[in-house]
């Protein structure tokens, strides 16, 4: 066989394998203006997306006559470019707005009301606190920045998580080891040397892993260590075992996701996956391998140990999307470098499905591979329709588009297998869901399923995180008690569900309802769960 012969085979074998893979790939928005640093699901079906304002213009225009002053900015002082818009997911239309303050490296998370609450960042931003009250996707609503309360100390690079009260403890940035609450509690910032005693001399401190455990407790992971924190009584009740694999926190860039919530919710499992080589970050390497490495840890066990496992290729700055079902889809990253301005290459192009109920060795499944590499900057959401939304990328300091990964103004959306066409006759469709419910209550789903039901369908609820720097903020996946879905008639099936029991399982607040059948979600209902 000649070469040439030889090339066209290989090539051939080789699309027909990247067929094969699971998953389809669309682009939603061939520019959206921005390049989203933080992004996050409205209950209104809307996504807002929100970059610095010190990166200089951006490709999108504020609405005329509104302008941003700014004599400290560095590049421009007086600003009509917008640095945050709304995406409509039913018409993919992008509408500005408008954000004073820095809000590089910032925090967030919603409130019980379905406002974002939006915390810190650099510069003018760092003590500030800003509120995006969502509305219909032909409304008006903008972000508000709060005159008459900031917080207590500066955070950069810090972590939010809704409490079961409906407060919102913010922990850690950089240079901050302490934590602090929105609504402001009277104590301001309360100290947390745990953060301090886990800081290196590259500050793999930073975005520390929050997860609001189901016994009301939080378990923080930061550089290579974690702790059972009582946020009511600011003490540390627990000190889980190292993880080995080197540092997994900003910037060594690896990710974390709880596991589903289900049965009695009394267990919870925490999932903490790559990261990079310690030293690429201070030695401005970008070709350092990352690492492959994952663990898994039964945070709510009496004697709790490490289950390491291996993803098939190292990945840093890989988001965790925990999916309707239950599974947690890998995305975006690199297989090399470090996060920070143009510290990585070889883009991870390929998504892995993280199938958490299979033994170890046949968790991991590849799936099919995009085409835009998503690096330092780069978001990733889940969509009430089932899809995965991917935004950003920007690995460098202003916009730059003449270089070899340009920042990245594309937003995508991955849909993964569960939503091929084979499977459309099993796909459940929510008919009647109500829009309130309170804990421990039970109420009634009804649905629709082409092909008659068989076995049981599953509603989980999965809440709307903030996702930025590789870690989604506030994000949980609950699975109901449900009955058998009894035939009601024309197609339809009735399930009773019981609503989670308390507030540690799942806070108040606006969750995406899923009907789940046969590893299949519905399009999610939007439900408020309160007390």
């Amino acid at each position: 066989m000649d070469s040439l012969s030889l090339f066209f085979l290989i090539f051939s074998l080789t699309v027909h394998a990247r067929a094969q893979l699971p998953g389809t790939w669309e682009l939603l928005v061939p520019d959206a203006g921005i390049a989203s640093m933080h992004t996050a699901v409205t209950r209104f079906n809307t996504v807002v997306l929100l970059d610095r304002t010190n990166i200089g213009p951006s490709r999108k225009f504020l609405h005329k006559g509104r302008c941003r002053f700014d004599k400290n900015d560095p590049v421009l002082k007086r600003d009509c470019y917008a640095h945050s818009v709304q995406l409509d997911l039913q018409t993919n239309q992008i509408r500005p707005l408008m954000i004073l303050t820095d809000t590089w490296c910032s925090s967030g998370q919603f409130l019980p009301d379905g406002t974002l609450l939006q915390t810190g960042g650099d510069s003018d931003g760092l003590k500030k606190i800003r509120k995006f009250e969502p509305c219909e996707p032909n409304g008006s609503c903008d972000w508000v920045e709060l005159e008459d309360v900031e917080l207590a100390e500066g955070r950069w690079y810090a972590t939010n998580q809704i409490l079961p009260d409906g407060s919102v403890i913010i922990v850690g940035g950089r240079g901050t080891n302490t934590v602090e609450y929105y609504p402001p509690r009277r104590n301001g910032a309360v100290s947390f040397p745990f953060l301090a005693d886990v800081e290196d001399t590259q500050l793999d401190n930073l975005y520390p892993y929050v997860h609001l455990l189901p016994n009301g407790y939080l378990f923080i992971f930061a550089n290579t260590k974690s702790v059972l924190y009582d946020h009511q009584s600011n003490k540390i009740l627990k000190n889980f075992p190292p993880l080995d694999g080197g540092p997994r926190n900003y910037p060594s860039a690896g990710s974390s996701a709880m596991l589903a919530l289900r049965g009695d919710y009394s267990m919870a499992e925490i999932v903490i996956c790559g990261g990079a080589e310690y030293g690429a970050f201070l030695q401005k390497t970008s070709d350092t391998p990352a690492h492959g490495s994952c663990g898994r840890l039964v945070a709510t066990d009496p004697n709790p140990v490490w289950q390491m496992e291996d993803m098939p290729m190292g990945r840093i700055m890989g988001d965790m999307v925990m999916l309707p079902t239950g599974d947690v889809l890998i995305i975006n990253g690199a297989q090399s470098g470090t996060q920070g301005f143009e510290m990585a290459s070889d883009p991870c192009l390929y998504p892995l499905l993280y199938r958490p109920d299979q033994p170890i060795g046949l968790r991991f499944m590849t799936l099919n591979p995009g085409t835009i590499p998503r690096l330092y900057h780069s978001t990733a959401n889940l969509l009430p329709d089932g899809r995965v939304l991917l935004a950003g990328s920007n690995p460098h300091y202003f916009y730059k588009f003449d270089a070899e990964f340009p920042t990245e103004m594309r937003i995508e959306a991955f849909s993964p297998e569960y939503l091929s066409a084979d499977r459309a006759n099993i796909r459940p469709a929510i008919e009647m869901i109500p829009e309130t419910v309170r804990y421990g209550g039970k109420f009634d789903v009804s649905i629709s399923v082409s092909l008659p039901v068989v076995g049981i369908v599953e509603v989980n609820l999965g809440s709307a995180p903030f996702a930025t720097h590789s870690f989604s903020h506030g994000q949980r996946l609950v699975k109901l008690a449900v009955t058998s879905a009894v035939p009601d008639g024309d197609g339809r099936y009735k399930i009773e569900c019981t609503a989670p029991p308390n507030a540690a399982v799942a806070p108040p607040g606006y969750y995406m309802a899923f009907a789940v059948n046969q590893g299949v979600p519905s399009v999610a209902r939007w439900v408020q769960l309160i007390a």
